[in-house]
């Protein structure tokens, strides 16, 4: 052989395996959640997806104004079924086949949305709902399916189901004990043969950080990806993290029940920075920035060597979610509410860390504040207190949260402050009888940020009109009350 043709040989040599590293890293996703009172633009967000070469996100719900910002994106998407439309589709096939050809058929023949996922549910089967969607959830997934198929988009576009990891367990702290949970192990059986005969995945949704969150004794290095002095030993597998048992605790359920080779999506995984003392930036950073160097090489787990398939939870802070599970529920975001980065993050090799949104609009410099000449001691305080942070985001004051050090005006001014902000800085919601007063010093104190909100439209759907702007006014009508009143509503 002459050297030009091994040039050339070594030179496709090279390229194959240059080739195979590419394709075993993958991409990353984003979960794109939209319960915030002030949403950034579509187009803005799809920008900052670009800009960071996040090539897939999941979505909630299917929100005509954000699937037209994709029109054209490149970007995968992962449309949502919320649970509380499981029913009407479970109990009626027109319904699901309509609820395809208005929110897959039309997104991607009219405006080449990239749409390769719905995701039927989010976590339905959590054990906190008590059961509530479990008759109904496997029908509509059926229905959908039907509706796809006949659509013909069931070869483009894969059913799925979220679920929390909570439906399997392990009867030891070793992952090749895994099975379903019993209450609904013959159901998941069901659906995991469904999802097979289908070609589609099994999204899971892992939290380490819940692990450590719900048990004071989890060790805490076992959360993160850069070493624990005992790891877990399950026949010759070694576990140096709680991701890996958690997810090859789902390979091996579903091996234990007959079914192999089920393709697996991590819905979500990421680490929340604010809301609870294991919540702040930088143990979010380790977390994040640990997990993609973990994925990274294409490594995979102990069970399922080769790439992994997974969204970050979450893009943006959604300061109108729900705190029952705890305060560090409005706090996952990688950006903050008007889309600056949190922390250093590198998404890929070519990264160098996250960018922001550009030309983002805020409302002007002023903070509403508890007056100096009002008292701690005012018999108006705590019902004024309550009232604000019952109808505004208080989440980031408590024990070792990032406004954990305010003293009793501090504590009063942020509570003030985060309901005029939600409110848009109308001179009304700085109104708290003999209380508070609008300032323009900043009363931001270190790590603890006084907001300034940002402008947005009432609009957040195609179709939909929020009904945030009715609910504030509605609010704003019982502080006049309350105002004039003088005391407790």
């Amino acid at each position: 052989m002459d050297i030009l043709a091994k040039n050339f040989v070594a030179f496709v040599t090279i390229l194959v395996i240059l080739l195979s590293i590419m394709s075993s890293v993958g991409c990353i996703g984003a979960n794109w959640g939209t319960q915030a009172t002030h949403l950034l633009p579509p187009q803005m967000v799809v920008k900052m997806l670009r800009d960071n070469g996040i090539q897939k996100v999941k979505l909630f719900d299917a929100d005509g104004r954000i699937l037209n910002a994709l029109s054209g994106s490149g970007i995968e998407v992962m449309v949502g079924i919320p649970n509380d439309m499981l029913s009407g589709l479970a109990n009626s096939v027109d319904a699901a086949e309509q609820w395809v050809v208005s929110n897959i058929s039309t997104f991607i023949s009219t405006l080449n949305v990239d749409i390769r996922y719905v995701a039927v549910g989010n976590e339905p089967f959590l054990s906190t709902y008590n059961g509530t969607y479990i008759g109904t959830t496997f029908p509509a997934l059926q229905n959908i399916q039907a509706a796809l198929i006949k659509a013909g988009l069931a070869n483009r576009v894969k059913v799925t189901i979220p679920l929390n990891a909570d439906v399997y367990q392990s009867a030891t702290s070793s992952p090749s004990t895994g099975d379903f949970r019993p209450n609904i192990h013959d159901l998941m059986v069901q659906i995991c043969q469904f999802l097979n005969d289908n070609g589609a995945p099994f999204t899971i949704n892992i939290y380490p950080f819940i692990s450590l969150y719900n048990d004071p004794n989890f060790p805490i290095d076992y959360a993160f990806f850069d070493g624990y002095s005992s790891p877990i030993n399950d026949n010759g597998r070694i576990y140096d993290n709680v991701f890996d048992a958690n997810h090859d605790t789902l390979v091996w359920a579903l091996q234990n029940n007959g079914i192999t080779n089920l393709s697996i999506i991590v819905g979500e995984i990421g680490w929340p920075t604010d809301g609870d003392r294991n919540a702040n930036p930088l143990n979010a950073q380790r977390f994040n920035q640990g997990f993609m160097r973990h994925i990274s090489g294409g490594k995979g787990t102990p069970m399922r060597p080769g790439p992994v398939d997974a969204y970050l939870f979450s893009l943006i802070d959604e300061d109108a979610k729900s705190i029952q599970p705890g305060n560090f529920e409005r706090h996952w975001g990688l950006f903050n509410y008007d889309g600056t980065p949190k922390y250093n993050l590198s998404l890929n090799s070519n990264s160098a860390g996250l960018i922001g949104a550009s030309n983002v609009q805020h409302l002007s410099r002023r903070w509403c504040i508890m007056s100096p000449n009002a008292s701690v001691d005012d018999a108006q305080v705590g019902p004024s207190v309550s009232y604000a942070c019952s109808h505004a985001d208080c989440s980031s004051l408590g024990y070792e949260t990032s406004c954990g050090n305010l003293d009793g005006k501090g504590n009063i001014s942020y509570a003030f402050n985060s309901y005029y902000q939600e409110n848009n800085q109308l001179p009304i919601a700085c109104q708290f009888p003999g209380l508070s007063v609008v300032t323009t010093t900043d009363p931001s104190q270190g790590d603890c940020k006084f907001k300034i909100m940002i402008r947005t439209s009432p609009l957040i759907g195609s179709g939909h009109k929020s009904n945030t702007w009715f609910i504030q006014h509605v609010n704003l009508m019982i502080l006049v009350l309350f105002i004039l009143l003088g005391t407790t509503l």
